[in-house]
């Protein structure tokens, strides 16, 4: 799925989603604009928490997209929410996600982390052996903290090596195959404030293949055997991360949310089974998979360049500063002409942005209809992880972002000003 599912062409030939018609939103808003559709955000919700009933926990990666009005929807939903700074856990709070349903991570916290961690009744992952240190200094005597601690599974996930996590050589987590993930259960259950709920693993980012997560799961399983056996520890809860890939071009075809969920599910069965182990509840961690196909961004078609023999150039009035993607791990999307989105394609074009750099390319060799000055482009699938690595490079303000539904939009960020550059800053 490369559109939001209320995606349609109406009367005007135009794109429309949410019932909003594109080239109005750009219009009112102006650009570059992001667009969310709520009901993809709500029926990709519903899909993971039906496929996992009862039998554990969905939680969004506010990592993806953190934005008040984003996470307040998903709140509605029923998933939990993973944080990975104090940071985010004040965007959680000021949204009103409930406190018992949030996870705070990260590989180098800080004393501020932790004691918001602690202070928002969260449940803390640990990390590192740093952690603990950390928790003896926050805790008050008499106190405890609900943990999980992260393991690294030792697993090549099949994903671009910006975004694998889960192998021996990564800053995360606790290794297995180093001896550190026994040793750090077992100071875990020796301190006293800390009441340890489970394990907790992740192995990467934009996985289509899933037998990694369920090799992950197997090492996970045979290490809570070695734990049964050699400190008499049996978890309530066992991470399997995240990490689903969503389709970026007509070419991807990644899993289904409740494929994931069924296969990790049936894999912790019967590892379980075999081990004669008691089944813990399972926890996954979704947030590309969420907000990535609800998103689309709106550019408006700028300077065109033609380079006879070699190249064509169209220019767009966005580009690193709020999508960096492309140059960060190589990624690929499939622009379309928000006012003739089922045009036959006539061009290929490379999609340039305006930022001062020549690498600040979105999209190469895109197939368009014929482009022009001032048309509106639709980029599909930036719902995840454009906006959160956004920045203000060149002095650019970031841009705003609505939320759409039943024929109507809402903002739910402005569009930044000029001063809201200075606004940090000492004058």
């Amino acid at each position: 799925m490369l559109l939001p599912v209320s995606h349609r062409v109406n009367e005007r030939g135009h794109l429309e989603i949410g019932g909003c018609d594109l080239i109005e939103l750009a219009r009112r808003h102006g650009t570059p604009l992001y667009v969310y559709d709520e009901a993809t955000v709500r029926s990709r919700c519903q899909e993971f928490m039906a496929a996992m009933g009862k039998r554990g926990e969905v939680l969004y990666s506010a990592k993806a997209f953190a934005s008040p009005g984003f996470l307040r929807i998903v709140a509605s939903e029923g998933l939990g929410l993973e944080v990975v700074s104090a940071g985010e856990l004040h965007i959680a709070l000021r949204a009103g996600y409930p406190t018992a349903r949030i996870y705070f991570l990260g590989n180098n916290k800080s004393e501020e982390d932790v004691a918001a961690a602690f202070a928002a009744g969260a449940t803390l992952v640990l990390d590192g052996f740093h952690d603990f240190e950390l928790l003896r200094r926050v805790v008050p005597a008499g106190h405890r903290q609900r943990c999980l601690l992260r393991v690294s599974p030792g697993v090549d996930a099949q994903t671009h090596a910006f975004i694998a996590t889960g192998q021996l050589d990564s800053k995360f987590g606790f290794s297995i195959e180093s001896g550190a993930a026994r040793a750090a259960v077992e100071e875990a259950l020796a301190q006293d404030s800390i009441h340890l709920e489970g394990l907790h693993s992740h192995i990467g980012s934009q996985i289509f293949d899933l037998r990694g997560h369920v090799q992950a799961l197997e090492i996970m399983l045979d290490l809570l055997a070695q734990l049964r056996a050699e400190q008499g520890y049996e978890p309530h809860k066992l991470g399997a991360g995240g990490g689903l890939g969503i389709a970026y071009t007509d070419a991807d075809d990644p899993p289904t949310p409740s494929q994931f969920v069924g296969t990790l599910l049936a894999a912790l069965e019967r590892g379980a089974a075999l081990r004669s182990l008691r089944q813990p509840a399972l926890v996954v961690e979704p947030g590309r998979a969420i907000a990535g196909p609800a998103g689309v961004a709106l550019y408006t078609v700028g300077s065109i360049k033609d380079i006879p023999g070699v190249r064509r150039y169209v220019a767009v009035d966005g580009g690193m500063g709020d999508n960096i993607r492309p140059k960060l791990y190589g990624a690929r999307y499939q622009p379309l002409l928000a006012g003739d989105p089922e045009g036959s394609p006539t061009e290929t074009v490379t999609i340039a942005g305006k930022y001062c750099e020549s690498t600040d390319i979105l999209v190469s060799d895109a197939q368009l209809p014929e482009v022009r000055e001032g048309d509106i482009l639709a980029m599909p699938a930036v719902g995840a992880y454009c906006l959160s690595l956004a920045s203000q490079y060149n002095g650019l303000p970031r841009p705003a972002v609505v939320m759409v539904a039943d024929g109507r939009d809402r903002l739910i960020r402005r569009r930044e000003t000029y001063d809201d550059l200075l606004a940090a800053e000492i004058l």
